[in-house]
């Protein structure tokens, strides 16, 4: 049977649609024909883009595609790196699509035009700056910042100085960390607690260079993981999503279920640790100090069976001897991977293993690691926590 060459087949990995002849065209969704001019004829995945904004702003690559298509693509994502090490490919399971208006952290940036202030995200590939008035993946408790924001940031900036804001919904409102300005003075503090109050800001942080100082902090700021609330450190990762996060707890809880002593590595503010520890000992590792010291008072104050280790795993994996204790691990590193650690763990008795990952590549690089010792890929849930974006993630079941 003839394949039409002008007919979009798949997406590729950066979300260009690729045409049966192997041409990559931006913007066209699988389904799609490719005219002779280049002009795209929507085929039935591709939708109207929600955001105005859209392709301009660097936010979104896939707001043309519809959820079939998108799914697709990160099941697809996965497959492809697990056979670029030449791995065989197990049962994917359906992805998880995180809703539209759910991120609940991000990073914009502010910086003066002429008479105006804008602030926004980056173009793709691209330090233009797009000033946005319509997001479709941030919560409604961000973006509603975001002009009450330009309007702080147009009393802060000098006139040719670029600002970073990180906003993260915590669980008293939102965190604002500021960097690249400077406040002093009586107008620059009477702009900032005008600012958190009227917004109801949970905390406002200004870095001017010299570390994190807060600006405004009614009462501590905390974010609440497996039913209990972890003080907050400044720029800590979370998952980008409250559902996504419940989609990656559910499957981990799901391949560690029966598992008594539980390892946690890379455990971050305890995401994974602390929606264990009701059912398992479980011991969280985690290189750096902020967090690993927020979990273990929270563990402390609710007294759960949770030992916290403050440990580099990059330099200083969990051996093979540190690992016999364990029935299961959960790993969840950063994109580099855990090659290391995987050299251990291949070597190790451990029954079963829940590898969460933000990078298909370096997983499956891992994954050819641990499979050399013996181990079994036997499903993979990828995670669309960044709704619209080529980013890809994934929850693996590992055993022997």
């Amino acid at each position: 049977m003839t394949v039409d060459p002008s007919l979009i087949l798949r997406l590729a990995g950066r979300g260009d649609g690729v045409t049966a002849d192997g041409r990559h065209v931006p913007l066209a969704a699988p389904g799609d024909s490719i005219g002779a001019d280049g002009t795209i004829f929507a085929g039935p995945h591709h939708q109207t883009p929600p955001c105005r904004h859209y392709p301009r702003c660097g936010g979104c690559q896939l707001q043309h595609v519809d959820d079939d298509s998108y799914a697709k693509f990160l099941r697809d994502r996965v497959a492809a790196a697990l056979t670029a090490q030449k791995l065989p490919v197990p049962d994917i399971l359906e992805p998880h699509l995180s809703p539209p208006n759910s991120r609940r952290r991000a990073t914009l940036k502010a910086m003066r035009l002429g008479g105006s202030v804008l602030v926004g995200f980056n173009e793709g590939r691209s330090h233009k700056l797009v000033d946005v008035r319509q997001c479709t993946i941030l919560h409604p408790a961000l973006f509603a910042l975001v002009a009450p924001l330009r309007k702080l940031m147009g009393q802060l900036l000098g006139r040719r100085s670029l600002a970073t804001i990180q906003l993260t919904l915590a669980d008293q409102g939102a965190d604002v960390l500021i960097s690249g300005v400077e406040a002093d003075g009586l107008e620059a503090h009477d702009a900032l607690h005008e600012f958190a109050a009227t917004n109801r800001i949970a905390r406002l942080t200004l870095d001017e260079g010299h570390g994190p100082e807060d600006r405004w902090a009614p009462e501590p700021v905390t974010i609440t993981l497996g039913g209990v609330p972890v003080p907050l450190p400044h720029a800590s990762f979370l998952q980008a999503t409250k559902e996504g996060e419940d989609a990656l707890v559910q499957s981990v809880q799901q391949i560690l279920e029966g598992a008594s002593d539980v390892a946690d590595l890379f455990a971050g503010l305890g995401t994974f640790a602390l929606a264990l520890a009701p059912g398992s000992h479980v011991l969280a590792v985690e290189a750096a100090r902020d967090p690993i010291l927020a979990l273990r008072r929270a563990a402390n104050l609710r007294q759960l069976p949770l030992i916290c280790d403050h440990r580099d795993l990059y330099r200083r994996p969990l051996t093979v001897q540190d690992l016999k204790p364990f029935a299961g691990v959960v790993i969840d590193p950063p994109r580099a991977g855990a090659e290391e650690q995987a050299k251990t763990l291949a070597q190790s008795d451990v029954s079963v293993i829940a590898y969460v990952s933000c990078n298909p590549q370096s997983f499956a690089r891992d994954m050819q690691i641990l499979g050399s010792g013996g181990y079994h890929l036997q499903w993979v849930r990828p995670v669309g926590q960044f709704r619209w974006s080529t980013h890809t993630e994934l929850v693996a079941r590992i055993s022997r």
